[in-house]
């Protein structure tokens, strides 16, 4: 059974989110992103300005006078979360873990896709596949989506990106808007799996972080547990060298990853524990949707 306080935090997510669609979030989630295609309605007669490459030519010549065929956008969309479910992600200083900052954007997107009539999907994984879940529709099954992420048990606490994403390539047959969810720290190159993927799909990256990923206050020695390897590291934060060092090395990893998701054309939005992320949500939106209406 779920705890109540945890069906509280569902129910608060949802009723966030559904205002928040019929307000804001709706018009960016909607103009962000692409149907499957355009759907043939119907033929009406041409008019000045028409493109003649929509002509029918055989309802023009039964008519003689021309028409053009009319379409639409087919809305329906397949979204699926490809989630890191690692150890990396039990880590948190600031009001939540990086896997509970996870589970809200799964919740949040989830709710919104199914408000769309978008099908959802899910996928968990750590060095192997943890959870499939196919990509169906209505409120039940994304419900089921965040009751599996809430119970799961880790079955590896390492990371392969690259693993999960060539999975994610030879299973979805068809086209998928895929957010990417993780910290990304593989030291496996996972890059040209991404390229596979985003050749049939639209991929965006949700780069998890806190602030401790960069600066640790000066409190001595502190042990950090390295959940994915199991040991424990003890560091001094009142050595300033080597937090400093510390930190570069983090600020230049964040860097590089950005500019490899550039090069390649992947979308990436940043979100860090214990932030509210719907303003940078909308935003994110926004800046998709200026691009594609270029």
């Amino acid at each position: 059974m779920i705890s109540k306080e945890i069906l509280k935090k569902i129910k608060r997510i949802e009723i966030t989110t559904r205002n928040l669609v019929d307000t804001v979030l709706q018009g960016e989630y909607l103009s962000s992103f692409k149907g499957r295609g355009i759907e043939f309605t119907e033929v009406r007669e041409y008019v000045e300005g028409d493109d003649i490459r929509t002509i029918d030519w055989n309802v023009t010549a039964r008519m003689n006078m021309p028409y053009v065929k009319t379409f639409i956008e087919e809305r329906e969309l397949q979204v699926f979360f490809a989630a890191d479910l690692s150890g990396s992600l039990n880590f948190g200083t600031h009001l939540n873990l990086k896997k509970e900052l996870m589970f809200e954007f799964v919740a949040t997107l989830g709710f919104t896709a199914n408000i769309n009539n978008d099908r959802v999907g899910f996928l968990g994984f750590s060095s192997t596949i943890e959870k499939y879940i196919p990509a169906k529709k209505g409120k039940k099954h994304v419900l089921r989506i965040i009751r599996e992420i809430l119970y799961h048990t880790q079955k590896n606490y390492g990371t392969d990106i690259g693993f999960a994403l060539k999975y994610l390539s030879h299973l979805l047959k068809k086209r998928s808007t895929i957010f990417l969810i993780s910290d990304f720290y593989d030291k496996k190159d996972f890059f040209e799996a991404i390229k596979i993927l985003k050749h049939k799909h639209d991929v965006i990256a949700v780069i998890l972080r806190d602030i401790a990923d960069f600066n640790i206050p000066d409190i001595g020695f502190i042990p950090f547990f390295d959940a994915e390897n199991k040991k424990v590291i003890w560091i001094n934060t009142s050595e300033k060298k080597q937090i400093e060092k510390f930190k570069s090395m983090s600020e230049a990893l964040d860097k590089k990853l950005e500019k490899q998701f550039k090069s390649v054309g992947i979308d990436f939005i940043k979100l860090y524990c214990g932030e509210p992320f719907l303003k940078k949500l909308i935003s994110f939106f926004k800046m998709r949707e200026r691009r594609i209406h270029r």
